[in-house]
């Protein structure tokens, strides 16, 4: 499970990683905990740590430029909130506004998060020939809101509150 964001020198998002790995990044001295989980600390026979929310890098990395979020069926679920497209229950599959079958992709605006039910109903039909309606319409998240919603720091309304950034 993804669940630590990882910042890069200059507090840039770059990627979610689990909790060991962030763990094992701040023990070998590669990153710094910027933001630990409240009431949560790490024990072992010789040290503590806090659990790490976010960790920032201690040595800047270059990343390609990406416009794009890469398209994943658990970027999907995550996207949608784990909530079906059609009746607001719980999402377990990823389901085709435009099948497959007649030319619909694997993309953003092509892909929402279904039910098993809703997915079953609907078949290989447009929500329209389905009698189904969207309750929200598939947008393409940017890269930056792809990473903060994997880790649940986003809620479509306002930002977490970060770390401050130091003044250079």
């Amino acid at each position: 499970m993804r669940e630590t964001l990882v910042l890069n020198a200059s507090f840039e998002p770059l990627a979610t990683v689990s909790l060991r790995r962030a763990v094992v990044l701040v023990l070998q001295d590669k990153a710094v905990v910027e933001l630990a989980r409240p009431g949560l600390r790490l024990h072992s026979s010789a040290m503590e740590l806090p659990a790490p929310q976010v960790i920032r890098l201690r040595r800047y990395v270059r990343v390609p430029f990406r416009r794009r979020a890469p398209w994943s069926r658990r970027g999907v679920l995550v996207r949608d909130r784990h909530r079906c497209a059609y009746c607001g229950r719980r999402a377990t599959t990823v389901d085709h506004v435009v099948p497959r079958s007649r030319g619909g992709g694997d993309t953003w605006l092509n892909t929402v998060a279904a039910c098993a039910e809703d997915n079953h109903r609907k078949a290989d039909r447009t929500p329209e020939q389905a009698g189904m309606r969207l309750l929200r319409r598939p947008f393409e998240p940017t890269p930056s809101d792809a990473l903060l919603l994997s880790v649940g720091a986003y809620d479509g309304e306002r930002l977490p509150d970060w770390p401050a950034v130091p003044a250079a």
